[in-house]
């Protein structure tokens, strides 16, 4: 019987989602295609209707923090609840309500106010109990810090403690360039590197042998950390580390970056508009240097020698803002730019004027949430291409048909590819002829539409099939 012979009899996971927002309509999006059960509780009625317009799920209209419209929509046969209203206070009440109804379910809530977060123990533990709290600025952050980590990216992601990189590099020129992936190999002898993915245009393509790198392609690289300079060579990309940032929008968001940059050494330079937030985090910062401007302003950016940093980064609250910014420093000769889009439909449009990377701190947080509510022991998991794809790090058990085969035998369904095993301080990257052994940590790239089907394959074991 194969890996994914046949779909297992597992019970359906079901999902309360209070919060009709874009992030919560997000997730109920990527979770509906997963056939999970999704109810999503609203007191808008045409956020609603937006939602049950183009989602199979159930809506419910009221309030997340009224126990008497949590009991309606079925909280207490909840696997998990989320609350991802736009307000913090929504969002903890429904957490407390919900805990009194389904105490055994997990509770994830999102909670942007710094304050909030300060008293993570009250949070986490009785009368709230809550497993996960989100704060989209802090995972923002943490999207910008990876994008900056391998100079030449534009994606970056980390497993098995950083032993397993997966590395997106557009690949412009090189020995890469009109190739075969049969042939890769021959160009990269070095064998803890495979290609997991590429991105052409709109297209993801999980690859076979056949298919070919063509100029302009991201090509999804994975390896053990200590191959990393072998993929930046065949890429012909130069080692160009981050020292000089200028950050354009001095929020929550801006102020927490310099803070972190300012920690790894690097020479910040902070924008902001008003004098008074200027005055606040010249407070606030050390060696940052906070500048009163605007950051649409040409002139201001030539003056403050935008064409020689190695990235600018917009994170004001306006969206078109942040674009003009990030194409005017581009233009002044800035190495790199990195724009925050709050609208998630806007990142395909600023990928394509030719901005170098796009955040969103809803996007940032749908992802951070998705990776805390997956079936089986699946330890982390990280989006690539938005929503095209989904590589998982789980834990391989011990009496599931995935182990004990060899990789070559295991009937994966196209669009789905076994990235890495780790074994104890082992990494290897594997080949047809590799074995998962029990407790192994695996790593799984799959395609959006095969997500729930790898999911099912790491919860389910031989004796439930």
């Amino acid at each position: 019987m194969g890996f994914f012979s046949r779909a297992p009899r597992v019970e359906q996971l079901k999902v309360v989602i209070v919060g009709a927002g874009e992030v919560g309509y997000h997730i109920a999006h990527r979770l509906a295609q997963e056939s999970k059960e999704v109810v999503i509780i609203d007191q808008s009625a045409e956020a609603l209707r937006r939602v049950s317009e183009v989602l199979d799920v159930q809506t419910f209209q009221g309030s997340g923090s009224s126990p008497v419209v949590l009991s309606d929509a079925g909280v207490m046969d909840a696997d998990i609840f989320l609350a991802v209203t736009d307000s913090d206070e929504i969002n903890i009440i429904s957490c407390l309500f919900a805990n009194a109804i389904s105490p055994d379910s997990i509770k994830i809530a999102r909670i942007r106010n710094e304050e909030y977060n300060l008293y993570q123990d009250a949070l986490t533990n009785k009368p709230l109990n809550i497993s996960t709290i989100i704060n989209p600025e802090i995972e923002v952050i943490k999207a910008i810090d990876r994008m900056l980590a391998v100079p030449g990216a534009v994606d970056f992601s980390e497993f098995a403690e950083g032993r397993v990189k997966l590395v997106g590099i557009r690949v412009e020129k090189g020995p890469l360039v009109g190739k075969k992936l049969m042939a890769f190999r021959e160009i990269v002898p070095d064998t803890n590197v495979l290609i997991a993915a590429i991105v052409r245009g709109e297209d993801l393509i999980i690859p076979s042998g056949r298919d070919e790198i063509v100029a302009g392609d991201v090509v999804y690289f994975a390896c053990k950390d200590t191959s990393l300079e072998a993929v930046r060579k065949v890429c012909g990309r130069n080692i160009d580390p981050v020292r000089d940032v200028l950050i354009i929008g001095g929020g929550n968001i801006g102020l927490r970056l310099a803070v972190l940059f300012e920690r790894k050494g690097l020479h910040v330079k902070l924008v902001d508009r008003s004098e008074s937030r200027c005055q606040y985090l010249a407070e606030k910062l050390n060696s940052t240097l906070v500048l009163r401007g605007d950051g649409t302003d040409q002139d201001f950016l030539r003056e403050e020698n935008v064409g020689e940093m190695d990235v600018v980064i917009s994170l004001t609250s306006d969206e078109e803002t942040n674009i003009l910014s990030s194409l005017l420093a581009k233009n002044l000769g800035a190495k790199k730019t990195v724009t925050r889009v709050n609208k998630v439909a806007y990142q395909p449009l600023v990928n394509a004027i030719g901005i170098d990377h796009s955040v969103s701190p809803r996007l940032s947080a749908v992802n951070s949430i998705l990776h805390h509510i997956r079936r089986g022991k699946v330890l982390s998991s990280v989006s690539i291409r938005g929503e095209g794809a989904e590589a998982l790090e789980a834990i391989a058990q011990a009496d599931s048909e995935l182990v004990g085969k060899p990789v070559k035998d295991l009937p994966f369904p196209r669009g789905t590819l076994l990235l890495a095993i780790v074994r104890g301080k082992d990494v290897v990257i594997p080949s047809g002829d590799s074995m998962v052994q029990p407790e192994d940590r695996i790593i799984i790239l799959t395609t959006r539409e095969n997500v729930s089907r790898v999911e099912q394959a790491l919860t389910v074991t031989l004796k439930q099939l």
